[in-house]
């Protein structure tokens, strides 16, 4: 069950890592030019704390159980990220994007926290 875990988490990851990283380091203009028409509704910092959150969740379905540190807290940031993922469809119907992206994000994060649930226990 652990490399189960281990894929879906390592793929989840790259990800949001990616993601997060993404809305880090790119100025809101140019996230809208390459598609997140959403930006436009919230403040450049928030959009950077959006990535922020993404990035450190990313890391944390992963960290925790390689060094053996607070294993429990992988689950959680699989928690965590469905709950970010969750906004993303919301605000991706509003704004009449496609949802699919987000909505594999969430049932990928949803399968991590129940995996991680599963190894930790």
């Amino acid at each position: 069950m652990i490399i189960a875990f281990f894929i879906v988490a390592g793929l989840a990851a790259i990800a949001f890592v990616g993601s997060g990283l993404l809305k880090i380091v790119r100025p809101a203009s140019a996230l809208k030019a390459s598609g997140l028409t959403w930006v436009d509704d919230f403040s450049p910092t928030t959009v950077k704390l959006i990535g922020l959150a993404e990035l450190l969740g990313g890391i944390g379905l992963i960290l925790p159980v390689v060094t053996g540190i607070a294993p429990v807290l992988s689950p959680i940031a699989g928690g965590a990220l469905t709950v970010v993922m969750v906004g993303a469809v919301v605000v991706d119907a509003r704004h009449a994007l496609s949802i699919v992206p987000a909505l594999t994000l969430v049932l990928l994060a949803v399968a991590v926290t129940v995996l991680g649930v599963i190894v930790i226990s």
